[in-house]
């Protein structure tokens, strides 16, 4: 596994924005699944100990992901994401919002909008992924609970499902 893949993470206070440029040595078509298929989600997006729990998987404009973080202890964080934008093997976008298992918001934390972006550089694929929040608050409440720590470990699982794969 190539140990010096990109990963640049930066905030923008003033646009209310995390900015996250991450390699990947995958092909694009392998990283738009890995990103866009629950089965390949629910193997690496949630950061060890923690595992991912899909129960509902709808990757369309105006189709959502309910899904759980369930910890070691069987304690389960559940978010929705709402697909809004779908450009195939290019973009997407969607919300997320913590919620019930039933999908109903936790008005607490408010929503992140994610802007991914995806793009093949010789070996590599790139993504380039834009999450702003509606409030400098909210994303200062999100980089204290550990997002950059955790969106980190998230990646580095994803490195290794590729690399077994090769």
């Amino acid at each position: 596994m190539k140990s010096n893949l990109l990963m640049n993470f930066t905030v923008d206070k003033e646009n209310k924005t995390v900015n996250i440029k991450r390699e990947f040595d995958a092909s694009l078509s392998n990283v738009w699944s890995a990103w866009t298929e629950s089965e390949i989600l629910d193997q690496w997006w949630a950061p060890a100990p923690f595992k991912s729990k899909t129960t509902v998987m709808e990757f369309k404009e105006g189709g959502k992901r309910l899904y759980a973080m369930v910890g070691p202890e069987g304690d389960e964080r559940w978010s929705v994401f709402e697909y809004t934008s779908i450009s195939p093997k290019t973009n997407f976008k969607h919300s997320t919002t913590f919620c019930d298992a039933e999908g109903n918001p936790n008005s607490i934390f408010g929503s992140s909008y994610w802007d991914l972006t995806f793009s093949e550089q010789g070996d590599l694929t790139v993504v380039d992924i834009a999450i702003r929040r509606d409030s400098f608050e909210e994303l200062e409440k999100i980089i204290e609970m550990g997002f950059k720590e955790g969106i980190t470990a998230t990646m580095q699982s994803l490195d290794k499902i590729f690399e077994a794969r090769k």
